[in-house]
């Protein structure tokens, strides 16, 4: 047996290959499988694999049997090890998987996860690692990573380099959906947003020679200090993040060996991405600081570190601050209330001691937005005048107006909040004050980054109450003035909602089971697209209901298709495990934030699309009451 090890820059003629296997072949034991030689002649779709490949005299001892319990084949060498396996998984009588084997251990798969005879998924397996390639446009490129560990990353960023290749750069980085699913403060946000899309620019511009890089050289090794945690509640966060900061990769060029600084590796779900572009290291270089920690071999902790350049700062102040912060982590909701009325107290005093005005600044953002937790909470009934009382210091000391609409806005949805909650609330009253304070806010504070929610609640008041081209129009200003806002895709989402009766809407993604799927496959029939979460009581009434209508009229032509807005994947699993809904889910993380909650701008649940059998809407907000009639029009 010869192993060959140059497919590194064979390109596999994969379309004709699967097109011409499907088309000489059916599936099933009852059928002529294909030949040896046909077998042996489909290649990976993607470069680079190792597996085996026999030589021409040991191909005519291989054998090719059907596969045991599925339909397929399988192909094996002289010593009876597998070779390749062609599979169909479904029993639907189209191969759907394509996987290759080195030295009887599968290394890699082909995967066409929407039957339609094209791969649109690549798994390394067993000693290939564990990457996890994504490809909906079927067209051989890798478009995103399911799963990659940071070794793998570091690879494919040298390999990226190498061929000057944008598109599997950008494939590594850190997307604005995936950023704004992180859960983290506004600052940190923002600061990987504006990372990611300058990574993008530059990597345009530069050369591989700008990296160190060069058309021979190759991956080495991957290096970093162990993986550390930007736990809930810390630097505004409200998930734990994992992370790696100052990761390096080392290649080698001609036998000399040099090394990228990769920067931050964020954990999201299975997979690692980078969010910054690599810079190539000097010999005497060895780290940088890191968006999180810092330089983690100087840096002595958040709180001691904020005392250093401070020394009007009280130890104790800090560790008191600290202790509050380890408690509000674990804390119960009454609990959380009373931590954050110590928490504003504790802040108050830190900021009177401090002179530094960046560090007064982030300590005053701090306190308001403590301020409002506690009050919200119902356990700080003076804090809407406390933050009152802070705005107009702030004011008063000629105080940065970035800060000051930062303290100003989170005294208004306080107010709000809190008018909302009072047993005799005469809501339209209140809701009227509401839009009053966002517009004069608006007004005030057109660059504030807080502008571009106010303008998200006043479209979404717009909307409800019927004024569309009103809620359109905001929609449009966030756009137009803040484009590279996380809210603007909301708002793109939303506007290209409002105005999607009588057009063919686009929408694809992965199912709960993580399948591809293409709204575009569902032609011809009638689609209830249903936005939901189990946290939602009224969306699961209504797919109580939609079952009831695919019994009725699935005949028909019906089906109903979810979309899942949990952030927790696990809660809408366990629920359709216990509640059988016969319709696919798609889903991904995020939630209301999620790429799939944006494309329509989704702001509340439930929300429900009718689309007809040519793919057009023709009703963009079906309440599940109305739906019945709406399908006997249709379907009549």
């Amino acid at each position: 047996m010869t192993i060959m090890t140059n497919h590194a820059e064979k390109k596999s003629p994969w379309v004709p290959v699967f097109v011409a296997l499907l088309t000489l072949i059916g599936v099933g034991h009852s059928q002529a499988g294909p030949t040896v030689q046909q077998a042996l002649e489909l290649q990976p779709v993607q470069p680079g694999v190792d597996f085996d490949d026999p030589l021409p005299e040991e191909a005519e001892s291989c054998k090719l049997e059907t596969a045991e319990n599925t339909s397929g084949w399988v192909l094996y060498d002289p010593n009876g090890r597998p070779l390749r396996r062609f599979l169909d998984s479904d029993g639907n009588k189209k191969l759907d998987r394509w996987c290759y084997y080195r030295g009887g251990i599968e290394v890699y798969r082909d995967i066409d996860s929407d039957k339609n005879g094209r791969a649109d998924q690549y798994r390394w397996l067993g000693t290939a690692g564990t990457r996890w390639g994504l490809d909906r446009d079927e067209d051989g490129v890798i478009e995103s990573w399911k799963r990659i560990s940071p070794e793998e990353v570091s690879a494919e960023v040298v390999e990226a380099i190498r061929h000057q290749d944008l598109g599997r750069f950008e494939a590594l980085l850190m997307r604005t959906s995936e950023i704004q699913t992180l859960g983290l403060g506004v600052e940190n946000e923002k600061r990987l947003t504006d990372l990611t899309q300058k990574a993008v620019r530059e990597f345009k511009k530069l050369k591989s020679s700008d990296f160190s890089v060069k058309s021979n050289s190759k991956w080495v090794s991957f290096s970093a200090t162990r993986p550390g945690v930007v736990p809930a509640g810390n630097q505004g966060s409200t998930k734990d993040l994992v992370v790696y900061e100052n990761a390096v990769t080392m290649f080698q060029t001609a036998g000399k060996h040099r090394q990228l600084l990769l920067g931050t590796l964020i954990q999201l779900g299975d997979a690692w991405r980078i969010v910054d572009l690599p810079v190539a290291l000097k010999d005497n270089e060895t780290t940088a600081p890191g968006i999180f920690f810092g330089n983690p071999l100087d840096q002595p902790g958040e709180y001691q570190n904020l005392t250093e350049g401070n020394p009007q700062a009280d130890r104790k102040l800090m560790d008191e601050l600290e202790e509050v912060d380890k408690k509000l982590a674990v804390s119960t909701i009454a609990q959380t209330a009373e931590l954050n009325v110590r928490r504003a107290e504790i802040l108050e005093k830190i900021i009177e001691q401090t002179e530094d005005q960046l560090q007064r600044d982030n300590w005053i953002r701090q306190q308001a937005d403590t301020i409002s937790a506690a009050a919200q909470a119902g356990d700080f009934v003076e804090g809407v005048d406390r933050l009152q009382s802070l705005v107009e210091n702030l004011e008063k000391g000629a105080g940065n107006l970035h800060l000051v609409s930062y303290v100003k806005f989170r005294q208004l949805t306080t107010e709000y909040t809190l008018n909302l909650q009072k047993p005799d609330a005469d809501f339209p009253k209140v809701q009227e004050k509401w839009l009053q304070d966002l517009d004069a806010f608006i007004g005030e504070y057109p660059k504030s980054e807080d502008a571009p929610e106010a303008m998200l609640q006043l479209a979404i008041a717009e909307e409800f109450a019927g004024e569309e081209e009103k809620a359109k129009d905001w929609y449009q200003k966030i756009v137009n003035n803040s484009p590279d806002s996380t809210i603007a895709a909301k708002a793109r989402g939303a506007k290209r909602r409002l105005d999607s009766v009588g057009t063919s809407i686009h929408l694809k993604g992965e199912t709960l089971e993580g399948d591809s799927l293409k709204l575009s496959n569902y032609r011809g029939k009638v689609i209830a697209l249903h936005y939901w979460a189990t946290w939602c009581e009224p969306c699961l009434k209504d797919m109580k209901e939609l079952k009831r209508l695919q019994a009725k009229f699935g005949s028909a032509g019906f089906t109903p298709l979810g979309v899942n807005l949990d952030g927790d994947k696990n809660a809408a699993t366990n629920f359709l495990k216990q509640n059988r809904h016969p319709w696919p889910q798609l889903y991904e993380p995020g939630g209301l934030d999620s790429r799939l909650a944006n494309e329509f701008g989704v702001l509340t649940l439930p929300t429900m699309l009718l689309v007809d059998q040519g793919g057009k809407v023709v009703n963009r907000s079906v309440h599940v009451s109305e739906l019945e009639d709406e399908l006997e029009k249709i379907l009549r």
